[in-house]
């Protein structure tokens, strides 16, 4: 099954970006080895800025609840 990743989406831009691309939905909340080694060959990538080419984050991002977009409640919990 194909599988949209978005990586580095923080807010309104990811709930746009998520209408003219849709899911399944895979959230990474940057460019790291995490987000690479999820990514299968028939899957699509949206950057929120930038490309594949850019440096890979030093560390890993954790994962985002989906919810947190749709639910500020649910945001605001998650990035205190």
């Amino acid at each position: 099954m194909r599988t949209i990743h978005y990586v580095g989406f923080t807010g309104d831009e990811f709930v746009r970006a998520r209408r003219l691309f849709g899911g399944p939905v895979m959230i990474h909340r940057r460019w790291d080895r995490r987000a690479q080694r999820d990514i299968g060959p028939d899957d699509m990538v949206i950057f929120a800025t930038g490309d594949d080419t850019q440096p890979l984050s030093r560390f890993n991002g954790d994962d985002y609840d989906e919810r947190a977009f749709f639910d500020p409640k649910v945001w605001k919990r998650l990035t205190r």
